[in-house]
């Protein structure tokens, strides 16, 4: 496992060590979560079980299309 050193000022510092106590974590184990979460390619999971969650309330293509007024004939170039 790789290692890295930064440096921050105090004021930095004490809220990175606030936020990882808040969120329960060491704060190399926060850091480390940050950057995953910065890097990640991959949708998180709670997004993905959103997918087609708004099927039953969306309209149909029919339904949208009969709100629609009729387009003006076009010239012909």
């Amino acid at each position: 496992m790789g290692q890295v050193t930064i440096y921050l000022d105090n004021e930095i510092e004490n809220k990175m060590k606030t936020a990882a106590k808040t969120s329960h974590l060491s704060v190399s184990k926060w850091i480390a979560k940050i950057i995953k979460d910065n890097i990640s390619t991959e949708w998180p999971q709670d997004v993905v079980d959103l997918a087609g969650s708004w099927k039953e309330d969306f309209p149909t293509l029919k339904e949208i299309r009969s709100t629609q007024a009729v387009d003006s004939n076009r010239e012909v170039l």
